[in-house]
């Protein structure tokens, strides 16, 4: 039974990390749709859907053209993530890598079992009694 929690304890713990590796190192970008102060809009990995009320382009005639100010904007947050995730060894001195080495290996042993359960006295009979030492010396346990 414990073998059997120790292994799905395992697989859930590498499951987890290596879903905080990629969530690290993914990059995605966030974009949102204002129009005026009210949020119309959000898209991830994609461009947000305009209201409808952006400004047509009008075309210049005779410099009677009308000026709006547009009241809608469109912002980007872009996340990034890590870029870098080799760990460079050979900036340990010889005694950090001697460290290094033999952590791991005791660690890796820590966790190895037996293949088969040994009791060493299976074969030996205990010795014979010839006096019983407790009532002898009186000390009874209540």
């Amino acid at each position: 039974m414990w073998f059997i929690m120790k292994q799905l304890l395992r697989k859930i713990s590498a499951s987890l990390l290596a879903f905080v590796v990629l969530l690290s190192t993914m990059s995605f970008t966030v974009s949102e749709h204002y129009c005026g102060h009210t949020l119309v809009d959000i898209a991830l990995f994609s461009k947000a859907e305009s209201c409808g009320m952006d400004l047509q382009k009008t075309t210049p005639m005779d410099g009677n053209a009308i000026n709006k100010d547009n009241c809608c904007k469109d912002e980007l947050k872009q996340f990034t993530g890590q870029n870098e995730l080799n760990t460079n060894f050979t900036a340990l001195n010889f005694e950090q890598q001697i460290f290094v080495a033999s952590f791991t290996s005791a660690y890796l042993n820590l966790f190895e079992g037996l293949k088969e359960n040994t009791v060493p006295f299976k074969y030996y009979t205990p010795p014979l009694l010839v006096t019983d030492i407790l009532v002898l010396d009186q000390v009874f346990r209540i």
